[in-house]
């Protein structure tokens, strides 16, 4: 009898599942999350198998597989894109293309796993600090006592930023072995650290996806960033996210998905143990969770001295730079002569300039947009429809304009001329090697990932974090103040983060120099409660010319609420998650362009 198989192609816009006979071949080498290639309409393309031994379509000849691609994602990763489709609105083949290697493998790798600790250990030093027993792990027992203990094998870890969470993650190991362990990293650099320090400890590593291979044994520790969450485990034992708060988690591509969000599946499905590690637990995150912390005097240990400087009452022709923040800068340049970080998140020179005579505000002729001086003594540029003009009011011609709001690269020369030591501007689009021992950093939050260590952190204009127009502006505030005390390290060790605004009372910075996120926790919970924010309901953001057309057919199921906010723009609610999700794979899609975000965070 011909073996039929289903396969889903590696094309995006086509939704369909074909039927294709196995070749006897290759019948071996053919099963469930198998790569094939097909012969589709004329072309040959890559697919996976989803289903095998399907029964014949009557009347319908299958064709046969063109060829294998080698080994994809095992069934059970298969059957979690299945769930992750529906989940984020998403194709099935844009998940599993996330799971599959970035190569050809035809066989898993054998015999790859160290005989030794000695042959385990990367090049270079060992670290000291994790070769002691893991019970020296400070309160690293404790919290895996918790973690382990936890009501269904999820939990979240409050752990102070200054603290280090390997070493938690150590306890976890040491535990329960490496077999079926996956830990997570926000970026690259820092699942890097976490495998050399790991494998300086005799602990097996497979980091994702170079070593897609031996990851999917599932005989050592599997590291990797957001994609390692599909790491081909066939069953999951324990996970571990550290700063697990962090955006990097997000995938900003359609289909939004988030890596927390599919461990946390994971493991409800394998039964498996996941701590979630973070300074800063969102409500979303926490919210029906577990909450393990340490005792609030260690918790305290783990922040450093956080100062506030209310500007209610200065005069606002002094700019960005109160009097305080020059002390402070001038005296941590002095006396620890390390890297002193400022951060402005506004990239660009001035981004808002007015007339000097007149005091009418230089707006675009063509749009009505503000004007910004991207560069030093450059001409004006729109920032909505980039139109340029000489920078001259367009009111009564005069050339004398002053700047009312200015970026990070004027804040950059006024600061270097402010301390008497020259400043680096370092952005998002700043050379990899800045941030590399500077004196004086000034830039956007970027320069928070790029500088390993700082003296002193100084938010310039925090208020326009906290008044950001999302409703997750609060906690990612939050989250840039943990970041920014991971640079600083611990108040005993002098640590030091200086934040400029006119809201001092605001809940976040309550929050931050109490050493203390529930201070944040409660009321950001009660405003979500009340007004049907997620946890307590479920969002999506619909984009692009089919957005009207879909949004219509929303609206009509039971349960959901389309509104439109701009054109081409809808904001789509639901009580939950099932009803959202549910809703959004019953309406067929529109012919036109159509962007689906599921879990906004700039609603």
């Amino acid at each position: 009898m011909t073996r039929i198989v289903r396969v889903v192609p590696d094309v995006p816009a086509i939704h369909r599942r074909f039927d294709y006979s196995v070749p006897s071949a290759l019948a071996a080498a053919i099963g469930v999350g198998s790569r094939v290639r097909i012969d589709l309409h004329g072309r040959r393309v890559g697919a996976w198998v989803v289903e095998d031994d399907v029964e014949p379509t009557d009347g319908v000849m299958a064709k046969p597989l063109a060829g294998s691609s080698g080994v994809g994602p095992p069934p059970t990763i298969v059957a979690l894109g299945e769930w992750a489709a529906w989940r984020w609105a998403g194709p099935l083949s844009s998940f599993l293309g996330t799971a599959s290697p970035t190569r050809v493998v035809r066989a898993l790798a054998v015999g790859w796993l160290p005989t030794s600790p000695d042959s385990a250990a990367a090049s270079g030093p060992r670290d000291p600090d994790l070769r002691r027993p893991p019970s020296a792990g400070g309160g690293s027992v404790a919290l895996v006592d918790g973690v382990l203990a936890a009501a269904d094998g999820c939990s979240v870890v409050r752990l102070a930023p200054a603290l280090d969470a390997t070493l938690v993650a150590l306890e976890l190991i040491h535990r329960m072995g490496t077999e079926g362990m996956l830990v997570l990293a926000p970026s690259h650099a820092r699942a890097d650290q976490l495998a050399f320090r790991l494998r300086g400890v005799g602990v097996p590593v497979a980091v994702m996806p170079d070593q897609w291979d031996r990851a999917a044994t599932g005989s050592g520790v599997v590291v990797g960033t957001r994609s390692a969450a599909w790491a081909p485990l066939s069953r999951l034992r324990a996970a571990i996210v550290l700063d697990a708060h962090d955006e990097a988690y997000r995938e900003e591509r359609a289909p939004t998905w988030s890596a927390v969000d599919v461990l946390r599946e994971r493991g409800r499905r394998d039964r498996a143990v996941v701590a979630l590690i973070t300074p800063c637990p969102p409500v979303a995150m926490s919210e029906g969770m577990e909450v393990i912390t340490t005792p609030r005097p260690v918790e305290r240990r783990g922040w450093p001295l956080v100062e506030v400087v209310d500007r209610r009452t200065d005069d606002p022709r002094t700019g960005l730079f109160s009097e305080r923040l020059v002390r402070a800068l001038r005296s941590a340049l002095d006396e620890t002569g390390g890297t002193v970080v400022c951060i402005l998140n506004r990239t660009g020179r001035i981004r808002l300039l007015a007339c000097a005579q007149c005091g009418a505000l230089t707006r675009c002729t063509r749009c009505g947009g503000p004007m910004a001086q991207p560069g030093a003594g450059g001409g004006l540029q729109c920032r909505r429809c980039d139109d340029t003009r000489p920078a001259v009011c367009a009111v009564c011609d005069s050339t004398r304009l002053k700047s009312l709001r200015i970026g990070v690269s004027r804040a950059t020369e006024e600061l270097s001329a402010l301390t008497g030591v020259e400043a680096v501007e370092i952005t998002g689009r700043s050379a990899p090697d800045h941030g590399g021992g500077e004196r004086l950093v000034v830039g956007t939050e970027a320069a928070l990932h790029r500088v390993n260590r700082a003296g002193l952190v100084a938010f310039l204009d925090v208020d326009q974090h906290l008044l950001a127009p999302r409703f997750t502006a609060g906690e990612e505030t939050l989250a840039l103040l943990a970041r920014a005390a991971r640079l600083v390290g611990t108040r005993d060790a002098g640590g030091r983060v200086l934040v400029q605004t006119r809201i001092p009372d605001h809940e976040v910075l309550r929050a931050a120099a109490q050493a203390d996120p529930a201070v944040l926790d409660t009321p950001e919970r009660a405003l979500r409660a009340t007004l049907g924010l997620p946890p307590f309901g479920a969002l999506a953001v619909l984009r692009g010319p089919g957005a009207t057309a879909y949004a219509i057919g929303l609206g009509e199921v039971a349960g959901v609420t389309a509104s439109s906010v701009e054109t081409d723009r809808w904001l789509v609610t639901a009580p939950d998650h099932q009803i959202l999700c549910d809703g959004l794979a019953s309406v067929p899609r529109p012919a036109g362009r159509l962007r689906v975000e599921v879990d906004p965070t700039d609603a």
